[in-house]
């Protein structure tokens, strides 16, 4: 995944430009690069490293005028992090320059054909490849730029977001989408272009997001004109009023996105529920499961795919959906989903969840299973996605910008939603009590306090973070609601501070991890009151008799754990479906305190970025 940011109009591009970079390096972080046009000459600077790097050789080397300017920022796929391989990339004869997020696979084929014409390339890059068909197709067809993508783009195997300009048509950028995200900030005579809407927010509230296999063509001081890429027809632009603010996207005080995000959970999930949870009339409203009931209660099994943290929160919803709505489900990873032959028919419910809503392996599967006839419901948190408009049907979890790379609001957010879903239906099919259903309302109604208050172990879990963070290995065991919780627990440790952790069910550790454990061991064992709390507490026991270091998250008022583990962290007491939101907070926080003390990069973990729109 890489970020593309871009303006053409009547203000300096630089300033627009490198600080879009600056909210996009989430995206990818390993180069940077910036193309500017001052009305005579490009003016290009590219680096390995950070946007920071790129910014401070651009003040010390160029000049940065101009009202045109596209930049980059990368994730490495084609070619190794270094200054030639980071886009922009110009085309042979210096005409034409591109910025890139996707992969070309054809790329290869294109090269060879290419370099028999006559090109030559500098870099590895599947990019520059693409730059020079566009310039061929041009000059052997004698066409203008915005054609010459079109047919360029039909020859082009993969997924792509470009933006292009020609040097000698300074008054335009061409744009074009597959498989990979692009929205269009439309201003009073100018035009501004991301992968997502944070780099023009306080310019412009009025966005176009992109189709796929469509391309625009930005004029200065003409309207924007929107076709199909495949057959050319005229494509009316849908603009859409955007809900994000500046406020959402700065760090407001704290040292890292991440733990600004962790603290925000307790709004997220409000939000999440705000309108839809309404305990005082014991109702669930979700448009998207109401107007679709009949599919829902009709429907043979569901079937959940995602990736990476949203295929744990799938995990948790497993568990939910089954005990309270006695519904069969099967949760999938959509990489794999989508290669095999899966059997499903038109009585299945596809659920696809994804933070960005641009994950490309889940886009894959929701068109898989739309092609044998599923109906698929999407469950995301940016409002226009992808899979937002692929879906048949679906719900937001409204949980705000989520910046920092490894998920903590998104993962208790969808939670959240899935829960609300699972209430809602298990009430539509009379799998409980209104007693019961009325209980479950308002005691997630409860949920944020009992987050804020979660919260409250900071100061503990960064005493304990300080003890365990040279640790070379970390095991984190649950059982029933809590075993997803210790997969995520395991994968943010994994993420942002480097250190290797394993998620298991807790009695799973005598089938083969047990072996690992003796007094340099940590393991992070999960082990509220409600569920199987006495076999947990056995587990326990089996740890402490190989000399395990144990930390565990535990009820509020805890003994029996209190007296076997070497740290405990309270958490407040919920029903038990609701307590993976509660135990999530301190397995976040400890990761985050032992990344921070380890020095390392809390918000660009490295080879990481938010959003895999590639494969």
């Amino acid at each position: 995944m890489c970020g593309i940011v871009g303006y053409i109009g009547h203000r300096e591009a630089y300033p627009i430009v490198i600080k879009g970079l600056q909210r996009l390096e989430y995206r990818g972080y390993d180069s940077a690069g910036i193309a500017l046009y001052d009305g005579k000459s490009i003016k290009l600077s590219k680096t390995k490293g950070k946007v920071a790097d790129l910014k401070e050789r651009l003040e010390s080397e160029i000049s940065i005028d101009g009202t045109l300017g596209i930049g980059h920022t990368r994730w490495a796929t084609h070619g190794i992090p270094n200054d030639v391989n980071s886009h922009p990339h110009y085309s042979n004869s210096g005409d034409l320059v591109i910025i890139h997020n996707g992969i070309i696979e054809n790329y290869d084929s294109l090269k060879k054909e290419l370099i028999n014409r006559g090109y030559t390339f500098q870099s590895d890059t599947d990019t520059e490849v693409l730059i020079n068909l566009i310039e061929d197709v041009k000059k052997n067809e004698n066409i203008k730029l915005g054609k010459a993508v079109q047919i360029a783009l039909n020859q082009v195997v993969g997924a792509y977001a470009i933006a292009v300009f020609d040097k000698n048509k300074p008054n335009e950028i061409v744009v074009a989408k597959l498989g990979s995200p692009l929205a269009i900030g439309i201003g009073d005579d100018e035009f501004f272009i991301a992968s997502d809407a944070s780099p023009f927010i306080e310019y412009t509230k009025n966005a176009i997001y992109l189709e796929d296999e469509q391309m625009a063509i930005l004029r200065r001081g003409k309207d924007i004109k929107i076709r199909k890429i495949k057959n050319d027809a005229l494509v009316d632009p849908y603009v859409q009023e955007l809900q994000l603010n500046l406020e959402q996207i700065e760090k407001g005080g704290y040292p890292h996105f991440m733990l600004k995000e962790i603290y925000e959970q307790p709004s997220a999930i409000l939000d999440t529920f705000r309108g839809r949870l309404l305990s005082n009339e014991a109702i669930i409203k979700m448009a998207g499961v109401e107007d679709n009931m009949k599919k829902f209660l009709a429907a043979d099994r569901i079937i959940i795919v995602a990736c990476g943290t949203s295929w744990h929160a799938g995990l948790v919803a497993e568990y939910i959906f089954e005990d309270l709505a006695r519904i069969p489900v099967e949760v999938e990873y959509a990489s794999e989903f989508r290669y095999r032959n899966p059997v499903i028919t038109e009585k299945d419910i596809v659920i696809a969840i994804s933070q960005s809503g641009e994950t490309a392996d889940t886009l894959a599967a929701i068109k898989l299973a739309k092609s044998k006839g599923a109906f698929v419901f999407g469950v995301c948190n940016v409002v226009g996605s992808s899979i937002a408009r692929e879906s048949n049907a679906g719900a937001y979890t409204h949980a705000g910008p989520e910046i920092g790379v490894a998920s903590t609001k998104a993962f208790t957010t969808q939670i959240t939603l899935l829960t609300l879903m699972a209430l809602r239906l298990a009430r539509a099919k009379g799998t409980m009590s209104s007693s019961e259903f009325r209980h479950h309302l308002i005691e997630l109604e409860t949920i944020p306090g009992k987050v804020e208050e979660a919260l409250s172990s900071d100061a503990y879990v960064k005493t304990v973070a300080e003890i365990y963070k040279d640790s070379k290995n970390c095991l984190y065991l649950g059982r029933g609601f809590n075993f997803p919780v210790a997969l995520e627990g395991a994968l943010k440790l994994k993420e942002i501070s480097y250190i290797h952790a394993e998620g298991y069910p807790a009695a799973e550790m005598k089938h083969g991890p047990i072996a690992l454990i003796d007094e340099q061991m940590p393991i992070i064992v999960i082990a509220t009151k409600k569920g199987h709390y006495e076999k947990v507490v056995s587990n326990i026991q089996e740890i402490k008799s190989r000399k395990g270091k144990i930390i565990g998250i535990v009820t509020k008022g805890d003994v029996s754990v209190k007296e076997l583990a070497d740290h405990v962290i309270e958490v407040p007491e919920t029903i038990e479906c609701l307590t993976p939101l509660l135990t999530t907070i301190p397995l976040q926080l400890l990761s985050y305190h032992i990344a921070v003390m380890l020095d390392k990069n809390v918000d660009q973990p490295r080879n990481l970025a938010k959003s895999v729109t590639v494969e």
